[in-house]
């Protein structure tokens, strides 16, 4: 199958490769690019775990061709952690609030995480749950996780809100 060529940003870095049209960005992350902290969960967006930023949206890359990625700014949970390796307020939090448990889904949380705390830098729990709600966990009944975002969400921009009186 003939290939073409592909140009995007990945984690600040310039790429520039030859794909064939068919590849998934999934693919091309974990075997070109050799980038595999997102995971391939399901193929059919319902997990999450390969949840990546794009141009400033969450994408789930096991249904989006590398192509459709041409001219893109593309983070993953690689690009994440400061340049002198410390970790991100989000891999903080999901470390200090036990976030995780096996850690499979914990790439793709961190990332759907992060760019719920871009739109929303000061979210409430129920906020924070329908945030995440198309990354699935099957280990830890997801009340770390939500700490562990509301963690990060302090240390980057102040306390979260109070949830209302029931």
């Amino acid at each position: 199958m003939p290939k073409e060529k592909v140009k995007m940003t990945v984690n600040g870095r310039e790429i520039e490769a030859l794909v064939e049209p068919r590849t998934l960005l999934i693919h091309f992350l974990r075997e070109e690019l050799n980038l595999t902290g997102a995971h391939i969960g399901c193929d059919t967006t319902h997990c999450g775990a390969c949840t990546v930023d794009l141009d400033s949206k969450s994408v789930k890359s096991c249904t989006m061709f590398a192509l459709q990625a041409e001219g893109a700014s593309l983070t993953t949970i690689e690009g994440m952690a400061y340049a002198d390796g410390s970790l991100s307020a989000l891999q903080e939090g999901f470390r200090m609030e036990h976030g995780l448990q096996c850690g499979f889904c914990t790439p793709g949380m961190i990332m759907r995480a992060h760019r719920l705390l871009k739109e929303n830098p000061n979210p409430s729990d129920e906020e924070i749950r329908f945030g995440i709600s198309g990354n699935l966990c099957r280990c830890t009944g997801y009340q770390n996780i939500v700490k562990a975002i509301q963690y990060a969400a302090a240390k980057l921009s102040g306390p979260p809100r109070k949830e209302a009186a029931q």
